[in-house]
């Protein structure tokens, strides 16, 4: 009997091995190299691999996504495509197709993923606030309304996951940082610090500890310590943004486009045509270093030796290259028509760049600058790889 039942899992066992070798030779395979790239235009984006710098296939019918932004789910296998609709689509990127969508608000700017990867939370202009969603069936969990008044409710910006199954995020009508804590999903608790005024985006820091809101109203930062929220925020780099001569802006400088590298923060001056570098430690500007525009995105290579900054019209063919340690422009060039974002590999060894104008998205070499690859791609806007899953904050 023992030796029918070793004879009958043998069997079993070659049968299993023989259905694998008959596999198509991309049927399985990881999703670490993944992501997307956003077609705006078509509502639509492209499932992109990095190891060959390739275009896999398409997913059509994500809506509005004249403003969207992604995060991943913890296996990145699904990327979460919230868009300007107040759709949220979760994408399955291995069979390139829509797992499941829901219309959720009336306008919505982006959202992030918890820290256990049970919740999806989408903030929202309308109506103002956060809600959050089971990740498998995007079912609602929570609705966290923005009411800063009797019957006013604000629009929330800047959203970012933090630890604890906790999330920060950023009130541009009621001048306020709030942290809500999702450890119990279907009660949530939510605690309002005040800040500065019209914060207009925010950021966390790669540990976790500090949020950073940008101030639209006045010359500053609100700052959050998160290790210590309650002291409160403070306002850090008053000196920071428009200043008294108030500039023409042509688009807002996205804080999640801010980096930190070689122990200083790199942030583009609200207007100006400069980076801002303060000191990561103390806060305190330590430099600027003078740019073609209006920097859009300030983004650090992973090992933090480059800085790479994107611009507002009517300088936005262009983009330029700093280096931190010498703290000047050590590259200028353009990959096209109206670039909107810059995406690097987990590692750095390259950056995809998004024309949208020229309809394409160019692949670089970080330590040449020699062009690997041009994707034709419609109207592209932001690129997001699958890295970002286990970053905090994303």
């Amino acid at each position: 009997m023992r030796a029918l039942k070793q004879l009958t899992a043998a069997l079993l066992a070659s049968l299993a091995l023989a259905g694998c070798s008959s596999l198509p030779a991309d049927a399985v395979r990881g999703t670490g190299d993944l992501g997307v790239v956003i077609e705006r235009a078509a509502g639509r984006v492209k499932v992109v691999e990095h190891s060959h710098d390739s275009i896999l296939g398409t997913v059509e019918g994500l809506g509005d996504l004249s403003h969207a932004h992604v995060a991943f789910s913890r296996d990145a296998r699904y990327a979460y495509v919230f868009g300007r609709d107040g759709g949220l689509t979760k994408v399955d990127l291995l069979a390139r197709r829509i797992d499941r969508r829901v219309i959720q608000a009336g306008n919505s700017i982006g959202g992030s993923v918890s820290q256990d990867g049970r919740l999806v939370v989408a903030q929202n202009y309308e109506p103002g606030g956060i809600k959050a969603f089971d990740a498998d069936t995007l079912e609602l969990v929570a609705d966290v309304p923005a009411e800063y008044a009797p019957g006013k409710f604000s629009r929330v910006v800047g959203l970012a996951d933090i630890p604890g199954q906790r999330f920060v995020y950023a009130l541009f009508d009621a001048d306020e940082i709030r942290v809500t804590d999702f450890s119990d999903p279907k009660h949530p608790v939510t605690t309002r610090y005040p800040a500065g005024h019209q914060p207009y985006d925010g950021l966390v820091t790669p540990d976790g500890r500090y949020f950073l809101a940008g101030l639209f109203g006045e010359d500053g930062i609100s700052l959050l310590d998160l290790w210590k929220p309650e002291a409160g925020a403070r306002k850090i780099l008053s000196g920071y943004g428009r200043g008294e001569e108030k500039l023409p802006v042509f688009k807002m400088p996205h804080l999640r486009g801010w980096s930190l590298a070689a122990g200083q923060a790199w942030l583009p001056a609200i207007g100006r045509h400069e980076v801002l570098v303060a000191d990561a430690a103390s806060w305190k500007e330590t430099g600027r270093v003078a740019v073609k525009g209006q920097p859009v995105f300030v983004m650090a290579r992973p090992d933090g030796r480059q800085v790479w900054v994107n611009f507002a019209f009517p300088d936005n063919e262009w983009v330029q290259v700093i280096d931190t340690v010498e703290k000047r422009v050590v590259h200028t060039f353009s990959p096209g028509k109206a670039v909107l974002h810059l995406e690097f590999t987990p590692r750095g060894d390259e950056v995809w760049l998004s024309a949208r104008d020229s309809h394409r998205v160019t692949v670089m070499d970080t330590a040449s600058f020699a062009i690997r690859r041009e994707l034709a791609v419609d109207a592209p806007s932001g690129i997001f790889f699958t890295s970002r899953a286990q970053r905090i904050g994303f």
